[in-house]
């Protein structure tokens, strides 16, 4: 009934940038809070970055001033720009959305998950 797809994942050297895409579809009546979360090897899921319906934002202090997050709630689209790459970024990153839907239930969603890696 909801679907979240994320774009955009790949290899990249140290010091470059790559930017991952999500698109929420389906029975969507509002998305509240949208994040992107990543998974590095032997590690737990940890918050990367946050955005709220109404555009205030929350990062992980390791990614701050690196990442940024941006949403089109037009689109249904949330956006992951991130510069200045490390290989200690390298993790599997998933989309998350906190969802209502028109029958009324509220859930939290998340995506696939994009592999982003990056080399030294």
């Amino acid at each position: 009934q909801v679907q979240l797809v994320e774009f955009g994942g790949g290899l990249v050297q140290a010091g470059g940038s790559l930017r991952l895409s999500c698109a929420a579809s389906g029975s969507i009546f509002s998305i509240h809070d949208m994040g992107w979360y990543r998974q590095a090897l032997g590690k737990q899921r940890e918050l990367a970055a946050a955005i709220t319906s109404g555009g205030s934002t929350n990062y992980a202090n390791s990614v701050k001033g690196r990442f940024t997050i941006s949403r089109d709630n037009a689109k249904n689209m949330v956006y992951l720009q991130m510069n200045s790459l490390k290989p200690e970024d390298t993790a599997v990153y998933y989309c998350n959305a906190d969802i209502r839907r028109w029958d009324g239930v509220r859930a939290a969603y998340w995506g696939q998950g994009t592999q982003v890696t990056v080399s030294s």
